[in-house]
Formats: structure tokens, C-alpha cells, sequence
């Protein structure tokens, strides 16, 4: 499966330089030149690296790389920025950043870091997000708005089905099959009792609408 990258930089040149050039060499390329919807991209596509400017007109780009660190976003980051001195590059790295790359910089140079950390660390990512929804794949655990939530193994393992398939609508039946072990002596109705209680468990108060009902289908992780 082709990876996919996020650049981000208020340049057009230097946009359409990067989108071509990683295009080219295999990888599907999101193009922004702001922040504005850099959380929506991360929350809707699966991005395995991001490519960062640091000279933005409406956010220094390390702060929100910090910003976005701080709300659970764990993609990796390289930065691209004319900030070249010496104080620059380890700002950068202390804000949440995996690598840095100065301007003008070497197109085969660039390529090659971007491999490399693409290959080093999509063997180490265990985190699956959506929305403020954080499951590590190896403590079993998830988080809501960075707080840690107990769930029953029924629970996690039902709200993993959904964040594993967001925007997805998943009938009851579906949910029976690949939730429910022993699925053919369970009623629809346990599918029904059960969400009910995953509900309360991750939005006690009713206000983020994570799972919603489809009338007679099923239901939608949104």
C-alpha cells in the first residue's frame, strides 16, 4: 500500500517542488499551505510522515507540531524550514519534530531521509487514532481526550471494531460476526445493549456523538 505524505508550506514553489518530486518517487502526497486543515487530514487519512515548514503565516509550525503532539497526533515529522542556525534545529527537535531539513536543500538528500524514516517507523507505531480516540496496540488500552478510560474486554474489543472502520456503517450483524465469539446464540438486541453501555463508558455526558445509529441498518463511528 502506497504511504501517504502531508507537506505543509505556505511556498508554492516549494509545494509543487515536493509534491512532485515525492510523487514521483511512489508516494501519495497531500498538499496544504496552512494549518487549518491539518487535523481533519489526520484525522480522515492514514499519514505516515508529515513534512512541516516552520515559517507559516498563521502558526510557527514546530509550536503546532508541539500543539498537535500534546493532543495525541504521533505521526512523524520532518521539518523543512529556512530556520537553519544551530538553536533552530534543536527547537525543533524538542517540539516534537524526528528529523530537520534546512532550505535550500538537496532533492536526493531529502528523499532519502523521508524513506528512512518512513521505513523506521512505520515498524514501530502501535497507536490507532480517530477524532481524540487513542488505542495503543501494545498495551491494549485506550485513551479519550488523553485521559485513560476502563472498558470491559467486550467494550475495547467493540469500540476497536469501530475505530478501526471509521465513517463505516457496520450492521448489527456484521458486529455480532466479528465481535461476539460464540456470535450464532447472541440476539441482535445484545448488539444494541452492548454499544448502549460503550456509550456511556467513552461519552458519559452525551455530547461527543462518536457512535451513531443508521435506522435499520446498523451503525457509524463518526
Amino acid at each position: 500500500m502506497k504511504k501517504t505524505i502531508l507537506i505543509v508550506d505556505d511556498e508554492e514553489d516549494i509545494l509543487d517542488l515536493l509534491d512532485y518530486t515525492l510523487s514521483s518517487a511512489g508516494y501519495d502526497v497531500i498538499p496544504c499551505v496552512d494549518t487549518s486543515n491539518v487535523r481533519d487530514i489526520l484525522d480522515e487519512e492514514e499519514i505516515s510522515l508529515i513534512l512541516m515548514d516552520r515559517n507559516l503565516p498563521s502558526v510557527e509550525g514546530s509550536m503546532f507540531i508541539e500543539t498537535i503532539r500534546q493532543e495525541g497526533y504521533n505521526q512523524p515529522v520532518i521539518y523543512v524550514s529556512a530556520k537553519d542556525l544551530s538553536e533552530n534545529i534543536v527547537e525543533g527537535f524538542e517540539r516534537g519534530g524526528d528529523d530537520y531539513i534546512t532550505k535550500p536543500f538537496n532533492i536526493a538528500e531529502l528523499k532519502a531521509r523521508v524513506s528512512a524514516l518512513i521505513r523506521r517507523t512505520s515498524q514501530t507505531q502501535d497507536v490507532i487514532k480517530h477524532r481524540d480516540i487513542l488505542y495503543n496496540t501494545s498495551s491494549k488500552s485506550f485513551r479519550v481526550a488523553n485521559e485513560p478510560v476502563k472498558l470491559t474486554h467486550l467494550e475495547s474489543e467493540l469500540l476497536l471494531e469501530f475505530i478501526k472502520n471509521p465513517n463505516v456503517l457496520l450492521s448489527r450483524d456484521t458486529l455480532l460476526e466479528r465481535v461476539w465469539e460464540d456470535s450464532e446464540n447472541k440476539q441482535l438486541k445484545t448488539v444494541n445493549v452492548a454499544i448502549k453501555r460503550l456509550k456511556e463508558s467513552i461519552d458519559p455526558k452525551g455530547e461527543k456523538n462518536y457512535i451513531q445509529a443508521v435506522r435499520g441498518e446498523g451503525y457509524m463511528f463518526c
